[in-house]
């Protein structure tokens, strides 16, 4: 499949490019990013390389669609539904997102993900999305919630990076469900 580019009201969102390394390196150097997402620590230059011909590959073979988050043409994130693939029930993707330090708090993320979502449950057809994130990732957890994923439960050791293995949470949305934030017992 080819890269596809979305656009929201204040964003552009497209597949990363090597024009995108140095800003990609930068943005992954922050301690948040390292704590709660799989990037490696400590990330160079050529692991941002590695990531961009990667994303290429993934679109290619539909495998997973990623995209940096533009505003004013600046990276502030990235964002994808990866894992996609067929399930017995349907076609099924994980929504997974990062937002740079000086990106936070100004909605980019949630403007992000609704474009992403809605393209998912439109384009690929995707009859659920999951959402996953190391125990104890309050800001990611309210961002899903707020994206009307509905949580599900607590994933004892389920989440692998290279620092080991944690606990996860993990909430989902289907395409007809209502998108109105509900409570979520661990926020």
């Amino acid at each position: 499949m080819d890269s596809v580019t979305l656009t929201t009201e204040r964003l552009v969102l497209r597949a990363p490019t090597e024009a995108d390394v140095d800003a990609i390196t930068e943005a992954c150097q922050d301690p948040e990013i390292q704590r709660w997402t799989t990037v490696p620590r400590p990330y160079g230059r050529g692991d941002a390389e590695a990531f961009v011909r990667l994303v290429a590959h993934q679109w290619a073979e539909g495998s997973e669609t990623v995209w940096g988050i533009r505003a004013d043409d600046e990276l502030v994130g990235m964002i994808g539904l990866h894992n996609v693939g067929e399930h017995f029930t349907g076609p099924h993707a994980e929504l997974g997102f990062w937002v740079t330090p000086s990106a936070r708090g100004k909605g980019y993320l949630g403007e992000a993900a609704r474009a992403v979502i809605d393209w998912g449950f439109a384009e690929l057809g995707l009859v659920r999305i999951r959402w996953q994130a190391v125990a104890g990732n309050i800001a990611s957890a309210r961002a899903a919630r707020a994206l009307g994923f509905r949580y599900e439960g607590l994933q004892r050791q389920a989440l692998t990076s290279p620092r080991g293995r944690d606990d996860g949470w993990i909430a989902g949305l289907l395409p007809d469900d209502d998108r109105t934030p509900v409570d979520w017992p661990v926020l």
